[in-house]
């Protein structure tokens, strides 16, 4: 039996286990997925013991992204971009990192319609997420690409990004503080997608009743609203957009997608998305 995992911490609430493991039993496929909770302190000793065990793959999420990256002998153009690994496949002890956040997100706006390439795109936040899908997004060649990040320590570490982003896209990225109220509203209404990738609205944190724009800002009914978000499925920015007349789309896509990216990167067969979405997602 193969051995698949999601590592990081917390991970006890995560979705992954039950979405690979249905598609496993669909595909008839030896394998199992499981969590480990892991620290950054635990990770190298972690690796260390699924390298010799001979675990075929595994996931990584917060706070244990940006350390895989240094732990993989082979990186993805993305993963090296962004300097943070979300995919492992173990090759014969051989760690190939990638980042799949990004290609979830490709198609998930396939799938709502929403225009990426030759697009103009406001991006809300500098995380992990957010740095996946600025990487996608100028890859796919998005025209230009607005960034609001909250602070200047974000905003210093995204420059970093975009130096070594620039030699692979000619896309205009063009960060601004997403405190300046006047620039977010001049990017919203010239813009063809606004994209939330901070976890403000996210149940279960303390900003979970709130939206990442302020108050003051409108949206035009022509905008599409993309909330990373999964968990609720309506955030309050989703909420405002839909009264406002936008269309709008929640992260669940892009959790399946980015999943069913990794899934093709360790055993070579396509994700049975539709079973996997009717199982946990409708």
């Amino acid at each position: 039996m193969q051995k698949y995992y999601l590592l990081g911490s917390p991970v006890a609430h995560s979705l992954s286990p039950a979405m690979h493991n249905c598609a496993f039993r669909a595909l008839h496929i030896d394998a199992e997925y499981a969590v480990l909770d892991v620290t950054e302190d635990d990770l190298p000793a972690v690796i260390d013991r699924l390298r010799s065990e001979g675990a075929a793959g595994w996931n990584v999420t917060m706070p244990v992204k940006t350390a895989m990256h240094g732990l993989c002998e082979v990186l993805s153009s993305s993963a090296e971009i962004a300097r943070s690994v979300n995919t492992v496949r173990n090759e014969h002890g051989v760690l190939h990192g990638y980042t799949t956040d990004g290609d979830g997100f490709l198609r998930a706006m396939q799938e709502e319609g929403f225009p990426v390439r030759g697009a103009q795109l406001t991006l809300l936040g500098t995380g992990g997420a957010a740095t996946s899908i600025l990487i996608a997004a100028a890859l796919e060649n998005a025209v230009a690409i607005k960034v609001f990040y909250h602070s200047k320590s974000s905003r210093a570490a995204m420059r970093g990004i975009l130096h070594r982003l620039a030699k692979s896209t000619k896309t205009k990225i063009e960060l601004e503080a997403l405190s300046d109220e006047e620039a977010l509203q001049k990017a919203v209404d010239t813009s063809a997608v606004l994209i939330n990738a901070t976890n403000v609205g996210m149940a279960g944190t303390a900003l979970a009743d709130s939206s990442p724009l302020p108050p003051s800002i409108v949206l035009p009914k022509q905008l599409s609203v993309f909330d990373a978000i999964y968990n609720p499925r309506q955030t309050p920015l989703l909420k405002m957009a839909k009264e406002a007349g936008c269309q709008t789309a929640n992260g669940l896509s892009m959790l399946l997608y980015q999943g069913a990216e990794a899934f093709r990167l360790w055993t070579g067969r396509e994700m049975p998305v539709d079973t996997v979405r009717r199982e946990f997602f409708s």
